[in-house]
């Protein structure tokens, strides 16, 4: 985050020393880095700005008449403990810079120093002051987030999604859910059923992956008594046993081929015959279902059939990645924090600017689930009162976000127009999971030229 991401207006900077000439200099040479500067000849002054106008750091010398810098910088940080303060001190004074960190300053400087030096320091004071702000706004919001169900979030990717979820949970519309791994694709098929006239009927849920596909057609159908072996009583499949709510399939591109056509014609039929049966059943249920595979890619494979595609997507709710939807990773991170501290009997006060500034930048692929057992894991390990760098995993520390070079001062690291079509696609390819339809779209490419392509990279 750089002064520029939060807000265009220049960082306002307050500069105390009872020397008019180092104030004048000051006020003169950081605007071109960036900041506005106002300044004051002594502390009380200083202290009476602070106190009527909002400043985002402040520069004081030690050394100054009446009220010296320390005593100023432990004034400030009782007053405005928002405020980050710099302490410029002699040089070889190393005494006077521990007692300065020990009243509170955020960082200091010796004389003589470089103004492109204090420039970055000031930046970092900046970004630290602005992501604490944020992070306490979400100490305060975590608890009347935008949220439907357990949904967290109030991104406007998350507003479309949950005015989609309020538009149509009282109808009987199959709805199709659509999203990466860990975004929470249960969480909007629990927020539909909730919401809908069926919210006192079960709710019942099973994932096609993960049953094996000689089990799954009786989990899914029933079957009869000595329909096969070891079936020494009949059982109610999950489709009866939703009868009156709502069914919902997790994985359905996982659906072996095999039985497509059987759940397709009781979906039509609204009867289900169990295995070794020859006795029909009737259910009414409201079916949705979930994905992360691309589907229309697998019916141009012919790994999933398009009649049961259009059964089961008469509404779709795309769910985005947690990467698309900005500042929700800290408002998620500190709801995971504050449920696994309940939990853990711990009582931590939320996130350091710092892992906060870290969080923001992970893409997490893993998304909202990737991020749960992240905080989980930092307040297991937690030596303090707050999450901090130290007690994130090491891929968050080490991640550099990798971007694809467009242009170079060297001619050498140039490349063709053809190696850099590649490298873009790859890259938006990595951006969205894999899914080729998502990346088809972004590209404005057809999906059909996107294969040929991904098949010549030998990426497919």
């Amino acid at each position: 985050m750089s002064r520029s991401d939060a807000t265009d207006v220049p960082a306002r900077v307050l500069v105390v020393d009872d020397v008019q000439s180092m104030c004048e200099m000051l006020a003169e040479r950081l605007p071109p880095l960036g900041f506005a500067v106002t300044w004051r000849t002594s502390g009380a002054e200083a202290l009476a700005t602070l106190a009527a106008e909002p400043f985002d750091a402040v520069v004081t010398d030690i050394n100054m008449r009446e009220m010296d810098g320390l005593e100023l910088c432990g004034r400030i940080v009782a007053a405005h403990p928002e405020v980050p303060v710099m302490v410029i001190t002699a040089f070889g004074n190393l005494e006077a810079a521990i007692s300065a960190m020990r009243a509170g300053a955020y960082d200091f400087l010796t004389k003589p120093f470089d103004i492109k030096v204090l420039g970055l320091s000031l930046e970092r004071a900046v970004q630290h002051r602005r992501l604490r702000a944020e992070v306490k706004r979400l100490q305060e919001r975590v608890a009347d987030a935008g949220r439907i169900g357990d949904l967290v979030g109030s991104s406007s990717a998350m507003q479309e999604v949950y005015s989609l979820i309020t538009r149509v949970a009282d109808t009987d519309s199959s709805v199709l859910v659509a999203g990466e791994t860990g975004t929470g694709k249960e969480l909007v098929a629990r927020a539909l059923h909730e919401r809908s006239r069926r919210r006192g009927g079960p709710f019942v849920a099973i994932n096609c992956a993960a049953v094996p596909e000689t089990l799954l057609e009786s989990e899914l159908f029933g079957h009869a008594r000595g329909a096969f072996t070891d079936a020494r009583a009949a059982r109610t499949g999950l489709v009866v046993q939703a009868n009156g709510g709502t069914l919902f399939l997790d994985e359905i591109g996982e659906l072996p081929l095999t039985l497509q056509p059987k759940l397709l014609r009781v979906l039509q039929e609204r009867k289900v015959r169990p295995v070794g049966s020859d006795a029909e059943v009737p259910f009414d249920v409201r079916l949705v279902s979930a994905t992360n595979a691309d589907l229309e890619s697998a019916i141009e494979e012919k790994r999933f059939r398009e009649d049961l595609y259009f059964r089961i997507n008469v509404i779709t709710i795309p769910l985005p990645p947690l990467r698309a939807r900005g500042g929700d990773v800290l408002l998620l991170a500190q709801h995971f924090l504050e449920r696994a501290a309940a939990s853990a009997g711990r009582a931590l006060r939320g996130i350091a600017p710092e892992a906060a500034r870290l969080l923001l930048a992970y893409p997490w692929p893993g998304n909202a689930r990737e991020l749960h057992n992240c905080m989980e894991r930092a307040v297991a390990l937690a030596r303090y009162d707050q999450v901090t760098v130290a007690d994130l995993p090491e891929r968050i520390q080490q991640h550099r976000p990798s971007y694809v070079v467009v242009a170079a001062d060297d001619p050498s690291e140039l490349v063709s127009l053809e190696e850099m079509e590649r490298r873009y696609i790859l890259r938006v390819m990595e951006a969205v999971a894999g899914n080729k339809t998502m990346a088809a779209q972004i590209l404005k490419m057809g999906r059909k030229t996107l294969y040929r392509k991904l098949e010549r990279y030998g990426a497919e």
